[in-house]
């Protein structure tokens, strides 16, 4: 039996069935209309893509191949070292170390992605989102060159970091040198601190790089161009993710210049241990040059918090209380009586009064309706102006300051430095003062008194002068009559416009106020000094009298006596009397001077 066959009748015909296809010519109008569709779709994409690929390579071709290099191609930049700075025997006061900075590099991703790395970023180097995305969109999205976003990574930071670096291309951690102040606060006033160029700063030196680290304060800052050096780079081909593949070729960074100070460490720490916690200032000089030997301020900040991303609050316990950050040496306080020695050289080179003048002394003096006493509150009868100094008598310099006049004083105490003394390239000096009558009106609106020229006379009322303005004052005294001008590298002592300068004062003036300044440590206010701890010295002493507070204490001297070799000056803010306060702080300069 046959399966799969149907017989059909030989008087049967089949069956016709229904269709519904289309007849022959509607299936080809059908089919022509379709391919028309489709050619005419496939037409369209390729004269996008012909189009695209023509703005591709005719109009964008450059720029495009330019992008694709910098993709591939990296100019990273070589830090310099920066120069060291030591003292005037080779002690490092300032040096470097190695570190880890951290580094972006814009041109990796868009700013959306940059945004979601710097949220993750943030939390580990402790800088806000703001902060990051800020230092990307000053240099922006589009530049070559990476970014530092943090320095001196800790080792966490750095853990985390590196572990996520194949997740975060264009994320590096760059090894470079950091600076680093061994010495903590000692001399942080005069050595400054770095930080990162400023708008300003760039725009003032176009070939700073970005990140470019300088000088803000002190000596850092004005050395800056000796001690920043000349950066380098390195030109290497990296993959896809940023990882260094060769090295092209490299341009060596040029290190800064070491730079030495004029500073002594041992006296400069001798300096800062004397005045302790309290506020105040210390200034030595060598009397023959006007080299620095000591530039101490109390209290000090410690440089290096300046190394790192420094806080809100630590910027803000800088400038409060009792303000670290303010350098009390160049700061203008009352003299107190270290100013007779001014009205000393003003009385006898007024020719009014001579060295061997002499003036009685009371209890007080009288001018109209007002005494004017005696710091004692007794007199010491008739005495000159050595006995005045060492006994440090106002009513002896009331009566020469009321006979030579204000004009006089202020004249002398310019041509001694009050005044007119270089800043030395430190920020935040504030000149001294000694005003007139002319300048009283100008300045205050108010007239001039005879009680304001009683009050200059002993370095009270409108006087203002820096510890550097008065140990430049004490230096001139004991030299013999030369003005110094104080200077902080040694590179500058040979230089003629350091050279002392002579100030016209007689020979015999300044023995008499030498005279008085020993007598003063022999048998008057500085007795302290005169107990064979150092060689025999000279000096005096000042008592500043300050509304509603303790009295300022101050001092000025020389040592050795007879040759001469540093002055010092010395401030104690309320203090209290010079003699308590501020010679032993002196004494302890002296020593480590003499040490040696």
């Amino acid at each position: 039996m046959a399966t799969g066959v149907v017989f059909i009748p030989r008087d049967r015909k089949p069956t016709p069935t229904t269709s519904s296809a289309p007849k022959s010519g509607e299936f080809r109008e059908h089919l022509f209309q379709r391919a028309a569709w489709l050619m005419m779709v496939i037409t369209v994409l390729m004269g996008g893509c012909t189009y695209r690929l023509i703005h591709l390579q005719l109009i964008d071709g450059q720029k495009n191949l330019e992008r694709a290099e910098a993709n591939r191609i990296r100019m990273i930049p070589l830090r310099a070292d920066r120069g060291n700075i030591v003292d005037r025997n080779g002690v490092y006061l300032a040096t470097n170390q190695l570190s880890r900075s951290l580094y972006f590099w814009p041109r990796q991703h868009s700013p959306q992605a940059w945004q979601q790395i710097a949220a993750q970023v943030s939390p580990i180097v402790g800088i806000p989102v703001p902060e990051i995305l800020q230092r990307l969109e000053t240099v922006g999205y589009d530049s070559p060159l990476p970014v530092r976003i943090a320095q001196q990574l800790n080792p966490n930071a750095f853990v985390a970091i590196s572990e996520k670096s194949e997740q975060w291309p264009g994320v590096e951690i760059i090894p470079e040198t950091s600076r680093v102040y061994p010495k903590g606060k000692l001399a942080a006033h005069a050595l400054g601190y770095l930080g990162e160029a400023s708008e300003e700063d760039m725009q003032a030196h176009p070939d700073y790089p970005s990140g470019m680290i300088v000088g803000k304060m002190g000596v850092e800052q004005f050395a800056n161009d000796r001690l920043a050096g000349v950066w380098g780079n390195r030109l290497v081909e990296v993959d896809a993710r940023g990882k260094e593949h060769q090295l092209l070729g490299t341009q060596p960074a040029q290190s800064g210049s070491t730079v030495q100070l004029t500073l002594d460490a041992a006296m400069q720490t001798a300096a800062e241990r004397a005045l302790g916690a309290r506020r105040g200032a210390v200034v030595a000089l060598d009397v023959r040059t006007g080299a620095v030997l000591t530039l101490a301020s109390t209290p000090a900040f410690d440089p290096n918090i300046f190394t790192h991303r420094i806080t809100e609050a630590e910027w803000n316990s800088l400038h409060e209380g009792d303000q670290p950050f303010l350098n009390r040496a160049l700061q203008p306080y009352p003299p107190g009586s270290t100013f007779k020695i001014v009205t000393s050289v003003a009385g006898m080179e007024s020719g009014k009064f001579n060295p061997g003048s002499v003036l009685g002394t009371a209890a007080f003096i009288t001018v109209g309706d007002t005494q004017f006493w005696e710091h004692s509150k007794q007199g010491y009868g008739t005495i000159g102006f050595v006995d005045a100094l060492a006994y440090s008598s106002n009513t002896f310099f009331y009566q020469v300051g009321m006979a030579v006049g204000p004009e006089a004083i202020a004249k002398w105490g310019g041509i001694l430095g009050i005044g007119t003394t270089s800043d030395m390239g430190l920020l935040g000096f504030t000149p001294g003062m000694i005003p007139t009558p002319a300048q009283k009106e100008t300045i205050f609106g108010e007239p001039w008194y005879v009680g304001d020229t009683v009050s200059t006379a002993i370095g009270q009322g409108l006087v203002q002068v820096t510890p550097l303005e008065l140990a430049v004052m004490v230096a001139a005294i004991a030299n013999g009559g030369s003005r110094v001008h104080p200077h902080l590298l040694t590179s500058e002592t040979a230089l003629p416009d350091m050279h002392p300068e002579p100030t016209g004062i007689a020979s015999d003036v300044i023995s008499v106020i030498q005279a008085g300044l020993k007598a003063t440590v022999q048998r008057g206010t500085a007795q302290v000094l005169n107990d064979g701890s150092i060689p025999p010295s000279a000096g005096k002493t000042g008592t500043s009298e300050v509304l509603g507070q303790e009295s300022h204490a101050l001092f000025v001297g020389y040592a050795p006596a007879d040759n001469p070799q540093i002055a010092v000056a010395v401030i104690v803010e309320n203090g209290g009397y010079g003699g308590v306060a501020a010679v032993p702080v002196a004494k302890e300069v002296y020593k480590a001077y003499f040490k040696k």
